[in-house]
C-alpha cells in the first residue's frame, strides 16, 4: 500500500553505495577485539555471496539502511557481483522473499531490511511481530543466516537515528552480522566434517553446499 513516506528506493545500477558514518559506541566489536576461546566467524566477506531483501515501505528510512548495508559489505570485501538486492512492498513480505532467496542455495546469508513505525492502530504490533517470527523461521528451517535488520520504532525520528543518525545504522550492523554468521557456519560445517564418526553427517551449508 503506497504512502506519502514511501520511496521507490535507490537505483543500484546508477548509484554507488553511500558510506554511512557510525559511532564507535554502537560499532560491533571486531573479531580480533573479542576475548575468550571457541569457534568464531571471520569478519572477512571475501568470496561470500550475500542477498539483501529490502522493504520499500518507509523508504526514506530503508534507503539509508540499504546504503549502510552495502557500504559495510563493500568494506568487508564482498564483491559487487556477489550481492543481490531485491525489493518487497513492506516488512510483512520480507520472510517470503528471504525464504525464496535462501531456497536458491546461491547465497551464504540473507539480510532483511525494513522499518515498522508505530501508528495510531495495532497494525504495528502485528506487522512487527509476524515479520520477526517469519524471518526467524526461515533462518531455522533453511539453516542459513537470515539477519533481522528491521527497525521497530515508536516514531520516524527514532528510525532515522538508527538508520545512519546518532545511534548508528542497523543496516551496517546487519551486514556485519551476516558475514560473521556465514563464516561461522562454514567453520562449523568444516569442523563437523573432520570429527571422527561424523562421516555422512553434515551441517547444512549455504551457497550450494549439500544439506
Amino acid at each position: 500500500m503506497a504512502t506519502a513516506d514511501e520511496s521507490p528506493g535507490v537505483d543500484l545500477d546508477q548509484q554507488p553505495a553511500r558510506r554511512v558514518a557510525r559511532t564507535a559506541t554502537h560499532r560491533l566489536p571486531a573479531i580480533g577485539e573479542m576475548e575468550g576461546g571457541g569457534i568464531r566467524g571471520s569478519d572477512d566477506g571475501t568470496g561470500l555471496a550475500i542477498a539483501v531483501a529490502c522493504s520499500r515501505f518507509n523508504g526514506r528510512v530503508t534507503d539509508m539502511l540499504l546504503a549502510g548495508a552495502l557500504a559495510e559489505l563493500d568494506r568487508r570485501g564482498v564483491a559487487e557481483t556477489d550481492r543481490t538486492v531485491v525489493w518487497v512492498p513492506g516488512a510483512f513480505e520480507l520472510p517470503l522473499a528471504a525464504m525464496t532467496l535462501a531456497g536458491t542455495r546461491q547465497f551464504d546469508a540473507v539480510i532483511c531490511l525494513g522499518a515498522v513505525i508505530r501508528g495510531e492502530t495495532s497494525h504495528y504490533d502485528f506487522v512487527a511481530g509476524e515479520c520477526a517470527a517469519g524471518i526467524q523461521r526461515v533462518q531455522l528451517d533453511m539453516r542459513l543466516p537470515v539477519v533481522f535488520g528491521v527497525l521497530t520504532t515508536e516514531n520516524l525520528d527514532q528510525a532515522l537515528g538508527r538508520a545512519g543518525g546518532a545511534l548508528g545504522n542497523k543496516g551496517t550492523e546487519a551486514a556485519a552480522t551476516a558475514i560473521e554468521m556465514a563464516n561461522l557456519l562454514r567453520r562449523l560445517a568444516s569442523t563437523a566434517a573432520g570429527v571422527p564418526g561424523n562421516a555422512g553427517t553434515a551441517i547444512a551449508g549455504p551457497a550450494g553446499d549439500a544439506g
